[in-house]
């Protein structure tokens, strides 16, 4: 089993329904030498997208049975973190429409049901896939416990201060 890795923030994780994971660069002008803007049929350079994306889970797929994600959503303060995990698939093209966005953005939307699944950023080749959170994910929440004193800290220790030494260096 192979597994990649994905962290997001999230101001409440456990209200999260969605994520959005960055996939990678996915640049149709690198992989295939097509020329990329925003007057290209979005369904052809949608179909590269996928094909990039599709060909390295392919590549992984050949090395290990099992290729999975990993997921942690946490909070900003840490005491508050989602983790689940889901198999990674590869992605059939005739199962999307795309299309530009207001921001030249190319957006991936699944026929079956309408929901937006991809986007793509042009400048920066960068491959977004929008997941839903599992109901089965693992939920920690941690509560941030009492601030130690210090001096009870140093004398449970038995701290002496012969334990350190400052020694100044003469540059002269």
């Amino acid at each position: 089993t192979a597994w990649g890795a994905k962290t997001v923030k999230s101001t409440h994780p456990t209200k999260q329904k969605k994520v959005r994971l960055i996939s990678g660069r996915n640049s149709p002008v690198y992989s295939f030498g097509d020329k990329i803007d925003t007057n290209a049929d979005p369904n052809i350079v949608g179909k590269s997208i996928l094909d990039i994306w599709n060909g390295r889970v392919s590549a992984i797929r050949e090395k290990f049975q099992n290729l999975r994600t990993v997921v942690l959503i946490k909070s900003n303060d840490l005491k508050e973190v989602v983790v689940f995990e889901f198999d990674t698939i590869r992605y059939d093209p005739e199962l999307f429409s795309w299309e530009w966005n207001k921001n030249s953005n190319l957006v991936g939307t699944e026929k079956s049901t309408q929901e937006h699944r991809f986007t793509w950023q042009p400048h920066g080749s960068q491959f977004t896939i929008i997941e839903n959170v599992s109901e089965k994910s693992l939920i920690i929440q941690i509560k941030q416990p009492e601030k130690l004193d210090k001096e009870n800290v140093l004398l449970a220790l038995g701290f002496d201060k012969s334990w350190i030494t400052v020694t100044h260096i003469n540059n002269a």
